[in-house]
């Protein structure tokens, strides 16, 4: 008896030490500490740039398993978000050479206001001048946001009530809409507020609802693609592109709709899309396969979880969109920055920061479908992880 006791009182010990230490690993969240996060990834990135040779070809992406980076041209539709990056570490630190790298990777940008073979012109165009509209304000900033817009509502079709996705696929698809096109209108409601021409506003509005209507599942999940008859306006067929299925739910792609809709109510006030947003957020963060950490597998229906790749990307993106809605929600509030607190905790500790030139994040998923940009640093993990923090430090 005296053996079994000893054997129980040494479990309980270890089991408190293992509980200790691991409540101790946890970050605590305050103005302190994302002041001082701030000013230190600033302090990296102005070191990594020293290493990265600016260059309008090279426009950083992601990097290869092997350590390779992957860059391109501005057509890319991730080409708005380094330069966005830059901007928003600038608008905390106000360093010179952060502003001087930023000016010249969103110069290469400038001209995919003209681009009329996407969707992403908010991706690529309002991340990079949006962006630098918070350091150096300009009317040119706001010309060059319009004209995107001018641009991007060109594919909007009034029967279907949505913007065009995709071009290409034409064999698959009639008019393809992605859940990912919701991040796309912030830039529109801007382009309204910057011109007072209402119509960007209105194609912003109708475009969310006809999403909201049929983008989800009962159980609030989203499928990547809606495929439209131009015709008629009804929905062909529900396709989830990125994810393990048609049925599973792509968890960046849920993260897209949850800082989409809560970017959509706050410009709109339009109640609808609050209730969209918290429920998105309640099927994220209350599912059962959601980790401990808050960084979620690629897909929440990955058949081999817990040994899948993780998308820290989409857990940056969700903990925007979650306190974008937590300004509305004062029930929620307390929890959901709980919540927020758990992502940026996570996100903030070693093994999440990556060493990669010229990135910041580590283990974000491109597309495991499409075989590329598995569990690496990815540079829109990197913009909505710094967005995320400095959402943080402004609600404190």
């Amino acid at each position: 008896m005296k053996i079994i006791s000893y054997c129980l009182l040494i479990s309980i010990i270890v089991w408190s030490c293992k509980s200790a230490a691991k409540s101790d690993s946890r970050i605590i969240i305050n103005k302190e500490y994302l002041e001082n996060r701030l000013t230190e990834l600033s302090s990296i990135m102005e070191s990594k740039l020293s290493k990265f040779p600016i260059d309008s070809l090279n426009i950083p992406r992601a990097m290869e398993g092997d350590g390779t980076i992957i860059a391109g041209k501005s057509r890319q539709w991730t080409s708005g978000f380094f330069p966005g990056t830059l901007w928003q570490l600038a608008s905390q630190t106000q360093s010179p050479s952060i502003i001087k790298a930023a000016e010249q990777w969103t110069s290469f940008v400038e001209k995919e206001k003209w681009d009329d073979h996407t969707h992403d012109l908010g991706f690529k165009v309002n991340s990079a001048f949006g962006k630098m509209d918070l350091v150096k304000p300009s009317a040119n900033n706001k010309e060059i946001i319009i004209q995107a817009s001018k641009t991007l509502i060109d594919r909007f079709n009034p029967k279907v009530g949505s913007i065009r996705s995709w071009d290409f696929g034409r064999e698959r698809w009639q008019f393809p809409v992605i859940i990912d096109n919701m991040m796309n209108l912030e830039m529109l409601f801007d382009a309204t507020e910057f011109s007072e021409d209402s119509i960007f506003y209105d194609v912003a509005h109708k475009h969310g609802h006809t999403t909201l209507k049929n983008h989800f599942r009962a159980d609030h999940s989203s499928y990547h693609v809606i495929d439209y008859d131009t015709l008629t306006g009804e929905v062909r067929n529900r396709h989830t592109h990125q994810g393990i299925n048609h049925e599973s739910s792509w968890s960046r792609g849920q993260a897209w709709g949850l800082y989409g809709f809560a970017m959509a109510y706050d410009r709109t006030g339009d109640r609808a899309f609050f209730d969209q947003a918290s429920n998105i957020a309640s099927f994220f963060f209350n599912h059962p396969n959601l980790p401990e950490d808050m960084i979620p597998y690629w897909d929440f229906d990955a058949s081999n979880i817990p040994d899948e790749p993780k998308d820290a990307s989409a857990a940056a993106v969700a903990a925007v969109g979650l306190m974008k809605l937590a300004k509305y929600d004062t029930e929620n509030r307390v929890k959901y920055m709980e919540w927020v607190d758990t992502i940026l905790s996570s996100l903030g500790s070693p093994e999440y920061q990556s060493d990669a030139v010229p990135f910041l994040l580590d283990h974000s998923t491109g597309s495991v479908p499409g075989d590329f940009e598995i569990d690496v640093p990815i540079v829109y993990g990197d913009f909505y992880y710094v967005e995320a923090l400095i959402t943080r430090l402004n609600s404190l």
